[in-house]
């Protein structure tokens, strides 16, 4: 590995590029790497400015540099930036700290009241009336300065001109884009031949700072109000707040929107709770949420609290967990599959990502090692979400170490065996074992075959199929089936009980699912949906034997990848002979095969993300009654998608396509129908 970076080079390095892409995401709204990327790059500068004592705080710093195309705006009231916080112990740290804080300014609070509201991935608005009427609306700039925006606030039309009541105001707000109008304009944006915007946020920002307000006016803009900076009620009588959930009464009294969804939580579990419903609900808003904020609600709290030099102390961002965040490359190994693919996988400095902790990460092939250039010694962005493998997104070159070298292919792997020699795939990016008769490979599908996913062989793992293997008790799976008690007691650590619980444990899997066997046949890119979808449509493992590339390409679902693979195990003779000696001992039941009556007949559904009622499975198996087939992807031949929370990628298929989506109250009431 190369020498790494020096606390100080890092440092010097983290300032510069947390600078530069602050002011990408600022100041010119063009971000190149995700807010939680730049997040974490924000939050290693401020460990390492803390650890190493620096004076000049470069994390500190609040938002970008102000355009010269806008007159300049100096704030009456400074414009501050929330600090991060992100689990519960973060949280608790935090209000410790506010606890310390009151306490020294003279005020003993046994137990604090908190506002939680959304936090909107918007643009922060300072909004201006004077005697109830719109004077000046203007970014918040660097905190002190920012620019006079008026023209195309005036466009957003949840932003009234005039208040209920004549009263001088300044409040806080965001301007924010729907996810349905950021579609429509990209739409015209790549109807125009110009580059989409590459998320609401941006897109937002970049349409309050254009300086002819028609372009921000057909771009629908909106906007919610969430605090007050400053309040005169002159004589209308109009109580003035004496706590955060007040000011929001306020607001929405005086006609200015406010946001739907506040609530006031009396402790820290409640805005634990609060935090827990809306990470979960989040994707169902109509914009980008990325966390909440809380602010202690008595005003006379926050007062006593007041702010640092960057933040106040009386409220916090708690982000929702990272799906992005920035690590370290720390080594590249070759993994070899049981197929005998070869991936190779990066092993990381420990990360937290979307709520666990990483410290490995697929780079899928050569081509992308290139393509991102990864090497030893990177710092990488990060990606994980739900349960997709981790991934390098991208490399951040501008911290690489000196003297790292180009990651290059080995010719050969220990765990081919043999030579150990590897082989690209013809027409893939993909690389492969030159022989798949190595002992490794053999025993890596003979795990597979009893794991949980396969034939599920209750107590049989890893650890007993190489004791029977080394012991000469086996040499296929096959040979499990023949297995007798006093064989299995000739084995380390075996007695009388437990070799005859493990006999029984096999005799139990001696009935099978056709699905599920052809999972432990280890078949190329057959894994369990598309096990499940063959024997759906292949009622007998006979006929799967015997099926033509040209029926397999007509399933939906299954295309010329896995139809060209069943093809080679049909051809291959040691697969067929391993697979008629299973045969002679296990009866194969097929509980998979569609009913040729019913409402959903000829129809293929495809479920995406956490339903809230049902399990996927359970969904499945409800359409499945009714003549429907179920597929792990997305098609022009899919009936429907069914989404819950967290879609991921198959609802922007479906979208791509026009396949109708549904969400669970929908797909419930097509079924009742």
């Amino acid at each position: 590995m190369p020498k790494p970076l020096t606390d100080q080079q890092r440092l010097q390095k983290l300032r510069k590029l947390v600078a530069y892409h602050r002011e990408k995401y600022h100041a010119e709204d063009a971000p190149e790497i995700s807010d939680t990327a730049y997040d974490a790059l924000v939050r290693e500068l401020a460990v390492l400015e803390e650890s190493l004592g620096t004076k000049k705080r470069v994390a500190d710093v609040v938002g970008g540099s102000v355009s010269t195309a806008f007159t300049k705006v100096c704030h009456q009231v400074p414009q501050w930036s929330f600090d991060n916080v992100f689990d519960f112990a973060e949280l608790a740290a935090w209000e410790e700290r506010l606890v310390r804080t009151l306490a020294k300014e003279g005020l003993s609070v046994s137990e604090i009241e908190y506002v939680a509201e959304h936090k909107i991935d918007g643009l922060k608005l300072v909004v201006e009336y004077e005697n109830g009427v719109l004077k000046r609306a203007s970014t918040r700039g660097d905190g002190k300065v920012g620019e006079d925006v008026t023209h195309t606030a005036r466009t957003i039309a949840s932003l009234p001109e005039k208040l209920k009541e004549p009263v001088t105001l300044i409040c806080v707000g965001e301007v924010w884009l729907s996810f349905i109008d950021f579609e429509k304009l990209n739409k015209l944006e790549e109807a125009r031949g110009e580059a989409p915007f590459a998320n609401p946020r941006n897109a937002a920002a970049g349409s309050l700072r254009q300086l002819d307000p028609e372009v921000a006016k057909i771009r629908n803009l909106s906007f919610f109000s969430y605090d007050v900076d400053l309040f005169e009620p002159h004589a209308t009588g109009v109580a003035v707040p004496q706590t955060q959930f007040e000011e929001l009464a306020l607001l929405a009294e005086l006609g200015l929107p406010t946001n739907l969804y506040p609530k006031l939580c009396h402790n820290l579990k409640e805005v634990e709770k609060y935090y827990q419903t809306w990470k979960s609900k989040s994707e169902q808003l109509p914009y980008g949420v990325d966390g909440i904020v809380i602010k202690a609600n008595e005003i006379r709290v926050q007062k006593a609290a007041g702010y640092t030099a960057k933040a106040p102390r009386f409220g916090i961002a708690y982000k929702f967990p990272a799906v992005e965040t920035t690590t370290v490359v720390e080594a590249i190994d070759l993994q070899v599959g049981r197929t005998g693919v070869v991936t190779p996988v990066a092993h990381l400095r420990a990360v937290v990502v979307d709520g666990s902790t990483v410290t490995r990460a697929t780079l899928h092939n050569e081509d992308q090692i290139k393509r991102l250039d990864v090497r030893v010694g990177d710092t990488i962005v990060l990606r994980k979400a739900g349960d997709v493998i981790p991934e390098v997104v991208s490399v951040i070159k501008d911290l690489r170490p000196k003297r790292t070298k180009e990651y290059r292919f080995p010719s050969s792997v220990a765990a081919c065996g043999g030579d150990g020699s590897i082989e690209r795939i013809p027409g893939e990016a993909a690389y492969r074992c030159v022989s798949l008769d190595s002992d490794f490979l053999k025993r890596q599908k003979m795990y597979y075959f009893v794991s949980k996913n396969a034939l599920n062989f209750d107590g049989v793992g890893p650890k007993i199929i190489d004791a029977l293997l080394d012991h000469e008790l086996i040499s296929d799976v096959a040979d499990l089936f023949t297995l007798k008690a006093e064989e299995v007691l000739t084995l380390p650590g075996f007695k009388q009980k437990s070799a005859e619980n493990l006999i029984a444990a096999i005799a139990a899997r001696q009935t099978v699912t056709l699905s599920r066997l052809l999972v432990g046949l280890s078949i190329d890119n057959v894994g369990e949906e598309t096990a499940r979808l063959l024997a759906t449509h292949f009622p007998s493992i006979q006929k799967l034997k015997q099926v033509t590339m040209s029926q397999l390409v007509a399933v939906d679902g299954v295309g010329e990848t896995v139809a060209a693979n069943v093809i080679t195990w049909q051809k291959d003779s040691k697969a067929q002979a391993l697979l008629e000696k299973l045969l002679l001992h296990l009866d194969v039941q097929n509980t998979d095969v569609i009913p040729t009556t019913g409402k959903f007949v000829g129809m293929s559904f495809v479920f995406t993300g956490t339903l809230e009622t049902l399990g996927r499975s359970e969904a499945g198996e409800m359409v499945k009654r009714e003549g429907a087939s179920v597929s792990s992807s997305v098609s022009k031949k899919t009936s429907y998608v069914v989404v819950g929370s967290e879609p991921g990628s198959k609802a922007k298929e479906a979208e791509k396509l026009g396949v109708p989506i549904l969400d669970e109250a929908g797909f419930l009431a097509l079924v009742a129908r």
